[in-house]
């Protein structure tokens, strides 16, 4: 079992992950339902803190060093459409980094295991 490559492997690892990050911030600002949740961030600590994030839920070798996602998100009026937009925008940046199909479904899949602390525990829709 140890000779198989994590799923922070078969994306490419701390490159691609980089290049992931970058491409999918760029695509979130510029999305009209989620840029007004990140006009008093400094992306630079944002990224930063998704690298840890995403390569620890992919199983690299990051720590995820944050404050927990549910204490991050409390307050925000972040709805399940805002993160189903969110995690949209990070399928089509995998999609388009060449990611295999397969490892984009187990991204997502990990990703979507924290909706509701993203979300403050509601299931609601705009």
């Amino acid at each position: 079992m140890g000779d198989e490559p994590t799923l922070y492997e078969r994306i490419g690892g701390a490159e691609t992950l980089s290049r992931v990050i970058d491409d999918f911030y760029g695509r979130v600002t510029r999305d009209p339902d989620l840029s007004p949740f990140f006009r008093k961030t400094s992306m630079d600590k944002l990224r930063s803190m998704q690298h840890e994030f995403l390569g620890a839920a992919l199983d690299g070798p990051q720590q995820y060093t944050g404050l927990s996602l549910a204490h991050v998100h409390s307050g925000l009026g972040i709805t399940v459409h805002h993160f189903n937009r969110f995690t949209q925008h990070l399928l089509e940046t995998l999609r388009d980094m060449g990611v295999a199909e397969k490892d984009i479904e187990q991204v997502i899949s990990r990703i979507n295991l924290h909706v509701h602390d993203i979300v403050g525990g509601t299931i609601a829709t705009d």
